[in-house]
């Protein structure tokens, strides 16, 4: 039987610029309650080189208020879901987070990125609000078959 599981509180605030949303954490970030804590997820190292900071060689603690900083935030499109393991393809019972707030606590959002095809499916609904969206290959270790190069080719565009 899969486990019902909540999400991670938002990492935004009235300067975010740039909202990246992942699908769900996965075990090991749920586990730490720390986005993207699986140590092969390549967000972290994606972020250093477009920031210009080497925010995957600091504690969890201080990448947030850099990141913040940056004007980049972090949520996911999913707040509860029932899940094993960590994969996408496993979720069940998925409950989408109330995006309703999202243009009063981040006036200065104009673009959403979508890390990977399960977050993507939301771009249409940010669209339609006004917001840029960016549909991003997946920084997860599970998408290995695209090296970390061609990843940052890609995440390149959500930078405008």
């Amino acid at each position: 039987m899969a486990d019902s599981l909540t999400g991670l509180a938002p990492v935004l605030d009235s300067r975010t610029r740039i909202l990246i949303l992942g699908s769900f954490p996965g075990a090991a970030s749920l586990a730490a309650q720390q986005y993207y804590a699986h140590p092969r997820n390549a967000l972290w190292p994606i972020l250093s080189a477009l920031t210009g900071e080497d925010l995957a060689g600091m504690p969890y603690a201080g990448r947030l208020p850099r990141l913040l900083a940056h004007g980049i935030g972090l949520w996911d499109v999913l707040g509860a879901c029932e899940r094993e393991g960590s994969l996408d393809s496993a979720i069940r019972k998925p409950a989408a987070n109330d995006f309703a707030r999202l243009r009063q606590l981040c006036p200065e959002l104009h673009t959403v990125g979508f890390n990977g095809q399960t977050s993507g499916k939301f771009a249409p609904q940010f669209a339609a609000e006004g917001y840029r969206t960016v549909v991003l290959p997946s920084s997860s270790p599970a998408h290995a078959s695209m090296s970390l190069e061609a990843k940052l080719v890609a995440w390149r565009h959500l930078v405008p």
